[in-house]
């Protein structure tokens, strides 16, 4: 018998920071690396070392690109680690495109703070360099989907397709005959973009998100939300402004506003799509067309109706464009990039229309935004908020309690533990409870920094 132990530094009982380590005797494997985002106390839990030797940790295996998963790779790298980053071709490219905008905005966002004297650290440091970033890239190993891949004599993973974005799996760990599943971020049926997330059929150990545990997505129609949202502006002279994902969401939007505008329910008004991340995104697209069901030619006829900005002088273009028009930028919580520019300039206008069009964490300007707060802080100052918020949760990519249950309807027999990580505590005790009365399982809620030793 092995010995195999669950850390969970991250995404226990929160949405964020998902890192998970396997530790055996032969090797150590962290599945997803992701930073904390939200609340301060998440936030401040970045700074921090992971409790384990980073040195001895031999693989890193990725579930997706997003930032909360891999997101605090080069500070693993400047904690000693020198392993490998396992992940599919398009995981790997979108991780090093959000890590390299990453370590840009940290670095203009301590650079601004350090030139207004709005932090209260002296002097305020980037979470992490260019060049960090471009040490952790060298440790990057492409995997095949679906490939077994030996990590040492007797454990072995592949990863499976599982919709959410562009290149996401979920992670089938072999020790021995043990098969432990990481779900990763589980996407939904009939997604715009993307196939229908595969099941696995066995599994001893589930480590399951559950960041929808609590909830059914709404029958939203966001063609017609959109049409009534761009009617207002035109009617207004105002902004709608599209905090928006710079993975998969943001190419969701651009494909619906195209349809609209072909189908004669928008009219041809300015369509600005500002980050220079969901930009390069585009590109992958192009690349990796096995990996979606967007038709090129569909992809490539959004892109050229609308303005891809690319520099911040045409960011400042678009703010001075008095007509009514649409804005879709990053970041989709309103936590940073070129959204908070505009949101400046724009929220405490009356004829400005804000739709959040994803999950919003708590402790984000957007959870601050959904929960109808009076003011924002936006780089050391407030921002009174006039503006008409809205949000639709049919664009998120993150499956709902229902697509949770029926992505587990393969699995054969009962599972000796499943794990539920990756969600707010009430959507993971919903879950925990829906679990037990469909399936009979009684599922386990790890705390942060919790261990368990798994039977091998």
């Amino acid at each position: 018998m092995k010995n195999a132990t669950l850390h969970f530094f991250g995404a226990a009982s929160t949405v964020t920071g998902s890192k998970i380590l396997v530790e055996t005797d032969e090797v150590n494997i962290l599945v997803d690396c992701g930073m904390f985002q939200g609340l301060k106390e998440l936030r401040l839990l970045n700074w921090k070392s992971i409790p384990f030797d980073a040195g001895k940790i031999d693989f890193v295996l990725l579930t997706h690109g997003h930032l909360d998963h891999v997101g605090y790779l080069p500070r693993l790298f400047k904690q000693g680690f020198r392993g490998s980053v396992i992940g599919t071709a398009p995981t790997l490219e979108i991780a090093e495109i959000i890590l390299r905008d990453s370590a840009k905005i940290h670095l203009e966002e301590a650079k601004k703070a350090n030139q207004e004297g709005y932090s209260r650290h002296h002097p305020a440091l980037p979470f992490y360099s260019m060049d960090e970033v471009d040490k952790v890239l060298q440790q990057f190993t492409l995997c095949e989907r679906d490939d077994w891949i030996d990590l040492s004599d007797s454990i072995r993973c592949r990863m499976r397709y599982n919709g959410h974005i562009l290149g996401a799996c979920f992670i089938e760990l072999e020790i021995d005959q043990k098969r432990i599943v990481f779900s990763g971020d589980i996407g939904r049926k009939n997604d715009i973009l993307l196939e229908d997330p595969e099941k696995p059929e066995r599994a001893d150990y589930i480590i399951l998100e559950s960041t929808y545990g609590n909830k059914l997505h709404p029958p939203d129609n966001i063609e017609d939300l959109l049409t009534e949202l761009i009617t207002k502006c035109i009617h207004s002279r105002g902004t709608l402004i599209i905090p928006t994902f710079a993975v998969e969401r943001l190419q969701v939007v651009m494909n619906i506003l195209w349809k609209l505008y072909k189908r004669n329910r928008i009219p041809g008004l300015p369509i600005y799509i500002d980050s220079p991340m969901g930009n390069n995104v585009l590109n992958l697209f192009r690349k990796f067309p096995d990996w979606h069901k967007l038709p090129m030619t569909e992809l490539n006829a959004a892109s050229n109706h609308m303005r891809l900005i690319t520099s911040y002088r045409e960011t400042w273009e678009a703010i001075d464009d008095t007509r009514a028009k649409v804005v879709v930028a990053g970041s989709g919580m309103v936590t940073g990039g070129r959204v908070l520019t505009y949101m400046q300039q724009y929220i405490d206008q009356e004829n400005t229309f804000v739709l959040l069009v994803g999950y919003q964490a708590e402790g984000t300007r957007g959870r601050q935004l959904l929960d109808g707060a009076h003011e924002i802080k936006i780089r050391g100052r407030y921002y009174p908020v006039k503006a008409d918020i809205h949000h639709i949760e049919s664009l998120s990519a993150h499956g709902d309690q229902k697509d949770l249950l029926d992505w587990l309807s393969h699995v054969e027999g009962t599972p000796e533990n499943v794990f539920l990580v990756h969600g707010e505590p009430t959507a993971i005790d919903a879950l925990r409870v829906k679990l037990k009365d469909s399936y009979s399982w009684d599922p386990v809620v790890p705390r942060l920094y919790d261990t368990f030793v798994l039977s091998i």
